[in-house]
């Protein structure tokens, strides 16, 4: 694993405006070429302003300014590694703590990543991965697989689908769409 991350300024104040902030939809972000260093991004705040910063080494430093007016105080710093698998645990991809109405996660290029769960009586129940043939008949690409307190990381086509497992799965819109209309049969 990386470096330990690297608290610099942990105020609460920091923390609640940034959750604050994301827990809004609508929000500016700026976009800007730093040459020889990375790229800059400002994210407007209602009480202030974020900055981060993404190296081309790519560390990852976020800044914190109250006013357009004051220096900005660096609040974290991470290494790649570190900064890629907070983004994805923000993002959603570890945990969803809240049942939301769907369960997709949308990546870039419009590429969904989505949760499915075997009910009892789902048509795939006892299919490997391979009779089921649900890339062929849907274009969706499996993933994982959530059996109970295990993670299956890129099944092989020979696992079989068990009553209760949650497939991951990779895909466009209509992917996604013609795999539900599989598990509905």
């Amino acid at each position: 694993m990386g470096a330990p991350v690297h608290l610099l300024c942990p105020t609460d104040q920091v923390y609640r405006t940034i959750t604050d902030a994301v827990s809004k939809s609508r929000m500016t972000i700026t976009e800007s070429d730093l040459p020889g260093v990375g790229k800059k991004f400002e994210i407007e705040l209602d009480d202030g302003e974020m900055i981060v910063v993404i190296h081309n080494t790519g560390k990852r430093e976020l800044f914190y300014r109250p006013t357009a007016e004051a220096d900005s105080e660096k609040t974290f710093e991470f290494d790649d590694d570190l900064a890629r698998t907070i983004g994805s645990i923000i993002e959603g991809a570890h945990f969803q703590p809240v049942e939301p109405a769907t369960k997709e996660t949308t990546l870039p290029g419009g590429v969904l990543l989505e949760w499915y769960e075997l009910h009892p009586g789902a048509s795939l129940v006892g299919e490997t991965l391979a009779s089921a043939e649900i890339r062929n008949q849907t274009g969706l690409t499996i993933v994982a697989i959530q059996r109970d307190e295990e993670t299956i990381a890129s099944p092989s086509a020979d696992t079989t689908l068990r009553e209760g497992d949650t497939v991951i799965g990779v895909g466009s819109r209509e992917d996604c769409d013609a795999f539900e209309a599989l598990l509905a049969e």
